[in-house]
């Protein structure tokens, strides 16, 4: 008996791996969340980092990047097309920190180095599963 619905393409390695390394990058985008949150409201850094009593820098960065981390971090979980989006926005928002205003914020070169190294990878596993996807497409007919 043939099944009516039709069948769902058989997920690569490839994609499996890509999704496993978007949850990881999305548990870690929680922690960096759930940190900026603990000082914002003086859990951690014995309420040195509360918001009241940081700098105005210190304040946008913050409060911009205890938003940003757990919405990438929900995105990136859920594998949707605005994870790493939004993950690039937050990224993107520490290396301007800690790499390009290290004498407000500090200089702080392996959070530069953990985001170009997930960038790497990510750009890496775009690449190959372009490169199946592309390679799936062709078809080829033996004529007679």
């Amino acid at each position: 008996m043939d099944s009516d619905s039709p069948t769902m393409p058989k997920r690569t390695l490839t994609s499996v791996l890509f999704v496993l390394f978007l949850r990881m990058v999305a548990i870690s985008c929680f922690w960096f969340g759930l940190q900026y949150w603990a000082m914002l409201v003086g859990y951690s850094l014995v309420g040195a980092g509360r918001f009241d009593l940081l700098s105005l820098p210190w304040k946008v960065a913050s409060t911009s990047l205890a938003v940003l981390f757990p919405v990438a971090s929900l995105g990136l979980w859920l594998a949707v097309s605005w994870g790493p989006v939004i993950w690039v926005l937050a990224a993107g928002g520490q290396v301007a920190m800690y790499g390009f205003l290290p004498d407000v914020f500090g200089a702080n070169r392996l959070v530069i180095l953990l985001h170009v190294f997930v960038a790497l990878v990510y750009c890496a596993f775009r690449a190959v599963l372009w490169y199946e996807r592309r390679r799936r497409r062709q078809v080829s007919v033996d004529l007679p």
